[in-house]
């Protein structure tokens, strides 16, 4: 069910984060019930994503089988049948689609929340079955999920979410998963033909100094389009001090630039994320920021100031 990527559908969460402090957003967004339905989705898209993995590794099973690590997994070492993996699968799958479908009940007019989370489970099944073979399109669908979980949180909640936004989104996911197949291409390499039907089958057609240059725009696109975010949408009006998290944005695509270049376990971000303490402190330090950047206009405008 790969549990330790669920963070990642932590990006469900975005809108509902920048909409909470806009007056302009509907006032149901700041309560309780707006929090609840974001987390809601959240949830949805883990239930969701684990019935996929379900999926993708029965596909796999036998390739999995032949691998030194993948091996270990449970289909593809026995542990679990196929048709046990696929019943699961459909549960989970059935599971996630429950707060979605609740939501068009109750409110019609978010029916784009119940069909963004069914896009995603369609370019899914795409994805494993042919799309993930082909090199570069692959990094392109991944970060295109990304965009998908935003707008399906935004759309549980009926908030506004800015097109830029959406397109930081996209530049940051691309920027992750060519990092990803940087590191996966440069392990190819050191171990030699003889250990190349270890790796990713699209992998063959990688080459590193494409990646590069093209991790390298969407770092440099991430950034660029995050403070035209804060800079040129409605929210950065709104909170002109919004702009002093881009300073939190360009450090941590910095220090992820670094670690890929040290040859830090990139292949798996989400483990990047929980053991280095330097990206740590920077997102802390975004969250701080954003926090203050979005309260503080409301304690002037409270206290008279």
């Amino acid at each position: 069910m790969r549990v330790n990527q669920w963070p990642k559908n932590a990006f469900v969460l975005m809108a509902w984060f920048f909409a909470f402090g806009d007056m302009t957003q509907p006032d149901a967004i700041r309560g309780f019930r707006g929090m609840l339905l974001a987390a809601g989705m959240a949830a949805s898209f883990c239930l969701v994503c684990s019935s996929f993995y379900l999926y993708n590794d029965v596909c796999d099973c036998d390739a999995d089988r032949a691998h030194p690590q993948k091996r270990f997994r449970p289909i593809a070492a026995g542990l679990i049948s196929k048709e046990a993996a696929v019943r699961a699968a459909l549960m989970l799958f059935g599971l996630g689609m429950v707060v979605p479908s609740v939501s068009v009940m109750r409110h019609p007019d978010r029916m784009a929340a119940f069909g963004t989370i069914l896009a995603y489970s369609l370019l899914q099944c795409f994805y494993t079955g042919l799309l993930k073979r082909l090199p570069y399109v692959d990094v392109v669908i991944i970060a295109a999920g990304f965009v998908l979980r935003a707008v399906a949180g935004a759309a549980v909640i009926n908030a506004r979410i800015s097109p830029w936004l959406l397109a930081c989104t996209f530049a940051l996911s691309l920027f992750l998963a060519l990092a990803k197949r940087r590191h996966e291409k440069a392990l190819s390499e050191t171990a030699g033909e003889t250990r190349n039907g270890e790796f990713r089958e699209a992998l063959a057609g990688y080459h590193l100094r494409v990646i590069d240059v093209l991790m390298f725009l969407s770092a440099l696109s991430t950034v660029g389009v995050y403070l035209c975010y804060t800079l040129l949408s409605e929210m950065g009006a709104r909170f002109p001090l919004l702009v002093w998290t881009g300073v939190f944005v360009a450090a941590g695509i910095v220090r992820y630039l670094v670690l890929v270049y040290r040859h830090a376990d990139v292949g798996r971000p989400e483990k990047v994320l929980y053991s280095d303490r330097i990206l740590w402190a920077i997102l802390v330090g975004y969250a701080l920021m954003a926090v203050y950047a979005v309260m503080f206009p409301q304690i002037i405008v409270i206290s008279g100031l």
